[in-house]
């Protein structure tokens, strides 16, 4: 299979699917992270333009440590995404020349305009992508891909439901999300205001990452964790949900094509 996630920023796949992602390409699969703007606002002390590369040669390094494909950052600034016919077209592009049987994005509904964005945008894509009128230079797919949304926390308008779980290793994800060190040991905890906790050694830090980031299941997502391994002792799970659009695989053609 040909699996492609398509996130807002370097280390939003990583975040939504870097365990799923990891076990997809131990089978065999291929497996593409596209980051859809440069994470170049992402931080309180570095320019746009070092921050930009820096967070570029942190996604690639996350992509070796999951061991998928292939990560690529698109040009576009960060916190100035909007769903126009050239971010269409750029999406429309990817999966095509990906030849993707799954695609992977944010739901429309978040926090961060650049995730709603970036969700529009593989929405608006889904349909086009068969159709050969549009970006005639890149051949359009025979069939439509399944897209599916990746888990957020957000219950307005609608709650995230997740149609599949896999039981993923953390310790595999929180390698991939040490990656990020912009993010994760200096962004983030700024905005948090936590910057003074963060450990210098990196084995420390990396052990206050997992404490940190070690997220909560929703009650949804443990009844998903529950269908699929029935009674079970799977401490950490990555939940998606199939969108409406895009071909629409029944629940046993799901826990197929979805590894275990």
């Amino acid at each position: 299979m040909r699996v492609l996630c398509i996130g807002a920023h370097p280390d939003d796949c990583e975040i939504g699917f870097g365990g799923t992602a990891a076990k997809f390409a131990a089978a065999g699969h291929a497996v593409k992270f596209v980051s859809m703007t440069d994470g170049s606002a992402g931080h309180f002390r570095h320019p746009r333009e070092t921050l930009a590369a820096i967070r570029c040669r942190e996604a690639v390094e996350a992509a070796r440590r999951l061991g998928i494909a292939m990560a690529e950052v698109l040009p576009n600034r960060d916190g100035e995404l909007t769903a126009d016919l050239e971010a269409r077209y750029q999406i429309v592009r990817q999966i095509r020349s990906w030849k993707a049987d799954l695609v992977l994005t944010h739901r429309p509904w978040d926090y961060h305009p650049d995730h709603r964005y970036t969700s529009q945008i593989v929405q608006d894509s889904a349909y086009l992508v068969i159709v050969p009128s549009i970006c005639p230079e890149t051949p359009a797919l025979a069939a439509n891909p399944v897209f599916l949304y990746m888990e957020d926390p957000y219950r307005l308008p609608a709650p995230f439901v997740p149609d599949i779980a896999v039981g993923i290793e953390w310790s595999t994800k929180l390698d991939a999300l040490d990656a990020h060190a912009s993010q994760f040991y200096e962004w983030l905890p700024w905005v948090a205001g936590t910057l003074d906790s963060v450990p210098q050694d990196s084995s420390a830090r990396l052990a206050w990452l997992g404490r940190t980031w070690t997220p909560s299941r929703s009650p949804c997502t443990e009844a998903a964790v529950t269908r699929r391994y029935g009674s079970h002792t799977i401490q950490h799970a990555e939940a998606f949900q199939v969108c409406e659009y895009g071909r629409q695989p029944s629940p046993e053609e799901l826990d197929e094509i979805f590894p275990r």
